[in-house]
């Protein structure tokens, strides 16, 4: 049975609803008919994410936009701000929608435009469908799949670092968007060197915040975790050459990245 998720709903609608979004946003809304439903993000100038998303396709040529709700009002001001004079409407529409997950497929449902493995989604009219947010944070912590909004602060990470290109978050063909120039750049170079990896340990999590090292070297932070498994922030290149042990507060940890995740090469990990 399909579960509900926390998530805020913002509508844009209006003749300039998808042009305005496609100008500011990391994914091409001309494919959003075709697949349904995108994921996304919107950066700052510097290329660090401001908040990620899901975009659906709604009636008229308009867009649902799916968002935590710890990013919910930041992406409404921003996305208000970057409006100018286009003409188009946003509303949070979040009282009347409910966003539902699940394992299985299920009537109007999406595959995770992120990873196979994170199930299906769908937004539906609001219900009483049971409370699905403790399965799946244990589901996209066990897959190595950062939450945005609870494994990084507003504008820490840029979108490499984000994963938003192993998880489909940026089209790279589309043109324009807020902050393409750095993350092009980056990309071309292949310089980006610290993003979310798994560690997996024995028993419950570290504490958020908590120094992951080699020996004494310092690899990054933990940031949200579960019994044996945590999602952390790390300089992948340090860590893959690290000779030492990797602990966190003198606890032996491993890195424990999934096959999808885009690893530096042997030479950036031993420059």
């Amino acid at each position: 049975m399909p579960a509900r998720l926390d998530r805020t709903l913002i509508r844009a609608a209006g003749p300039d609803a998808r042009s305005f979004l496609q100008n500011v946003l990391t994914q091409d809304l001309d494919k959003l008919d075709a697949a349904g439903v995108l994921y996304s993000a919107l950066l700052s100038p510097q290329g660090k994410v401001v908040a990620d998303m899901m975009l659906w396709a709604a009636p008229e040529g308009g867009v649902l936009i799916e968002a935590d709700p710890m990013r919910g009002a930041e992406l409404m001001r921003r996305l208000t701000m970057y409006k100018l004079r286009a003409n188009a409407t946003l509303e949070d529409v979040s009282a009347q929608h409910s966003v539902l997950a699940s394992e299985a497929a299920f009537d109007g449902a999406r595959p995770d435009p992120r990873l196979p493995a994170l199930g299906w989604r769908a937004i539906a009219a609001s219900g009483d469908a049971p409370d699905g947010a403790a399965a799946y944070e244990a589901k996209r912590i066990a897959l190595g799949v950062p939450d945005l909004a609870r494994d990084a602060a507003a504008e820490e990470v840029f979108a490499g670092e984000a994963l938003l290109d192993e998880l489909n978050g940026v089209d790279f063909r589309k043109g324009c968007f807020i902050g393409q120039e750095n993350v092009s750049r980056m990309k071309r170079r292949a310089t980006t060197r610290k993003k979310f990896c798994p560690i997996a340990f024995e028993g419950a999590p570290p504490a958020p915040g908590s120094i992951v090292r080699a020996g004494e070297a310092e690899l990054g932070t933990v940031r949200t975790g579960m019994e044996g498994r945590a999602i952390a922030l790390l300089r992948l290149d340090r860590a893959l050459a690290a000779d030492a042990p990797v602990s966190v507060d003198g606890r032996a940890v491993a890195l424990a990245p999934p096959p999808w995740l885009i690893l530096p090469t042997v030479e950036e990990s031993q420059s």
